[in-house]
């Protein structure tokens, strides 16, 4: 029920907005997740800055206004061009006809990609309920609840659990967030099952998004097909998104990329104002989702915009011009307000540095294989898929992919195995991190992938029909496929086994939150009340208690207070309290009654908190709760800090 919940939320706005206006067919069905986070990232600032509750209802008739102006632009905008020009819709050249078998086996391509992508997933999962251990996770959890509890989700809100509460102009984009945040304490679901079905729900997002480019851009139905069941047997994307970092944000605006070049091809075949109003609300949703996803949407542009002014995809300038004069204002008068909130931390992002992992040569190597940060090529799609490329190429067919693709898979290679200023300049937007980069192959090495597919099938048919007239010509070419599909799916596994593993990297419990901290967080929610917080490090693990039991922590997320922040003070001096009255006039300001101490570190390397250390023989801090993972203490002289009602800490001693 919950997962269903997701995927609803995922598709069905975006669905009826994108009906309103007039998409149809596979560009629908793949762009609405997009265009469901565009109309959440143009609702957060409007329904937070007029004091609207965000809540499901609130955004529910936020989508059903803008669907329904959707619909009155495009209904006036086509009785317009009617009138001007009554013969404009019989002068469209039109999409070619597929037949119903074309759509089918585009069909049975997608759900195999999708079934591949669930399956990787809770193999790597071992149950919805499983706390992500990497570095951002707790973040993101946090978020979702923060969001869902406050009920406004204005960046601007946020930065308490960024560990600065007083920073008015702070940023992340958290329009992801947002909308998980409509769907929790709904159907039971917690802030863990919704952040790993929003997994799934993105491998479903992309074999659907790489179907439907295909569609637009006239490529054959094997090869779309062929593309869509491969795109999801790719390590780099989206399996290693989701433990490194996890930036599950960045993995659903990359998976929604093909989505939105299906869109844009709607631009060089003018049909009113349905191109135009969908591309400005999806590069609305790509942009609020991560603002470095803009970047790679504007590679694909230009590439795209060269391939038209170079003749390799046709158009008729008289008739697209206000199209795309009207996709670029919408565009950037959607986009921008998305964007321009992230210079606040800029400097941040550009700075982040990530160690070489790879020769010159390793790294073009890992490109040509499609196999990025991998330990080991992943042959059997990455082989056929350059081959495709070439292929592509030769028969100038989506040559602006090919240009993508040298773009990059170049940019990849220089980040990963070179440190100059110029590479830090072009990597920037993406943290100048290696998985980031890596994760842009593999929706091209998909549709290369499709393409060898197409090439070997047709090749073998036509070998076999003069032998065996009387077949149905779709016959061999269905049998060259299942023979395709037997090979490398029965030397590759589909890479499940491979991909789940590396999913999994993030998901086996310790160092950083452990079972034993878990239970202890359920401790201290029935034993503080709203508005307490809790003194915690941030490096063992407690930083999760908020997420996962509406305890509010005074460390939010591994990073860390500023050590001149109160904050910053008492996770340093705090064990002094009986010596230090600043200490204990913060303590106080904050409404610190309770002490959490785990065992686990989310960076072993590093010390914990000495504010923490040795609470045991420290003057002033009594154990009240303890299990074999964590110890909760009660500070002596706090106890009137919160309202009258607050449940008393336990006697001292252990309790399991």
């Amino acid at each position: 029920m919950g997962f269903l919940l997701v995927l609803a939320a995922f598709w069905l706005p975006g669905a009826v907005f994108g009906a309103a206006i007039g998409l149809r067919g596979w560009t629908l069905g793949a762009a609405a997740p997009v265009l469901t986070f565009g109309l959440v990232a143009l609702a957060v600032p409007l329904l937070g800055g007029t004091g609207i509750r965000w809540t499901a209802l609130s955004v529910s008739l936020w989508t059903l206004v803008v669907s329904a102006l959707g619909f009155a632009v495009t209904w006036a905008v086509a009785r317009f061009t009617r009138r001007r020009r009554p013969d404009a819709e019989a002068a469209s050249p039109g999409r070619p006809r597929w037949s119903w078998r074309a759509h089918a086996f585009t069909a049975l391509g997608v759900a195999a990609g999708m079934a591949v992508g669930a399956l990787t997933v809770l193999r790597g999962i071992p149950t919805p309920g499983t706390v992500n251990q990497d570095w951002d996770a707790a973040f993101h959890a946090n978020l979702v609840r923060w969001i869902a509890e406050r009920g406004d989700a204005r960046p601007s809100t946020i930065g308490t659990i960024a560990n600065l509460p007083d920073e008015t102009r702070y940023f992340y984009p958290d329009t992801y967030h947002a909308l998980l945040a409509l769907l929790f304490g709904k159907g039971g679901l917690t802030v863990m099952p919704l952040l790993n079905f929003a997994s799934i729900a993105v491998t479903f997002a992309v074999p659907l998004g790489v179907a439907a480019m295909c569609r637009a851009w006239r490529l054959p139905p094997v090869t779309a097909a062929a593309a869509a069941a491969a795109s999801a047997c790719f390590t780099s994307f989206p399996y290693d998104l989701f433990w490194h970092g996890p930036v599950w944000p960045y993995a659903a605006g990359v998976a929604l990329v093909p989505a939105m070049l299906a869109v844009v091809r709607l631009l060089l075949e003018p049909g009113g104002a349905t191109g135009p109003l969908a591309v400005g609300v999806g590069v609305a949703g790509l942009a609020a989702l991560h603002t470095s996803v803009v970047f790679v949407l504007v590679v694909y542009c230009v590439l795209i915009l060269a391939a038209v002014l170079l003749k390799f995809e046709p158009i008729d300038w008289r008739r697209a011009w206000p199209s795309l004069v009207a996709a670029a204002l919408l565009a950037a008068g959607l986009g921008l307000p998305q964007v321009l909130p992230s210079l606040y931390n800029a400097g941040g992002v550009t700075s982040a540095v990530w160690a070489n992992a790879a020769t010159m040569t390793g790294a073009v190597g890992q490109a040509v294989t499609f196999s990025p940060m991998a330990n080991f090529p992943q042959w059997w799609i990455g082989l056929p898929a350059i081959i495709g490329i070439f292929l592509l190429a030769r028969r100038r067919r989506m040559v602006w992919l090919v240009g993508a693709y040298v773009v990059l898979g170049g940019l990849y290679a220089a980040t990963v195995s070179m440190e100059n200023r110029l590479v830090h300049l072009l990597s920037g937007p993406f943290y100048n991190d290696n998985y980031r980069l890596a994760a842009l192959l593999p929706m091209i090495g998909a549709v290369g992938f499709g393409e060898f597919v197409h090439s070997a099938t047709a090749w073998f048919a036509e070998k076999v029909r003069p032998r065996l007239p009387k077949l149905h010509p779709a016959a061999p070419v269905l049998a060259g496929v299942v023979v395709l599909a037997a090979v490398v799916g029965g030397f590759s596994r589909g890479y499940v086994y491979l991909n789940s593993v590396h999913v999994n990297i993030a998901y086996r419990g310790f160092p950083a939150v452990s079972a034993d901290e878990e239970t202890a967080f359920a401790w201290l929610a029935a034993h503080t009340v709203p508005g307490e917080r809790v003194l915690n490090d941030r490096l063992d693990g407690s930083v999760w208690m908020y997420a996962l039991q509406g305890v509010k922590p005074t460390q939010w997320n591994y990073y860390g207070a500023p050590r001149t922040s109160d904050v910053g003070y008492v996770s340093t001096f705090a064990n002094r309290l009986e010596s230090d009255p600043e200490a204990r006039r913060i303590l106080r300001e904050l409404k610190v009654r309770y002490a959490f101490v785990g065992q686990g570190n989310a960076v072993p390397d590093q010390r914990n908190d000495p504010g923490l250390l040795n609470l045991d023989t420290t003057p002033g801090f009594k154990l009240v709760y303890r299990n074999a993972g964590a110890s909760v203490y009660e500070i002596a002289g706090q106890q009137d800090v919160v309202a009258a009602g607050a449940a008393p800490g336990s006697a001292a001693g252990d309790r399991q």
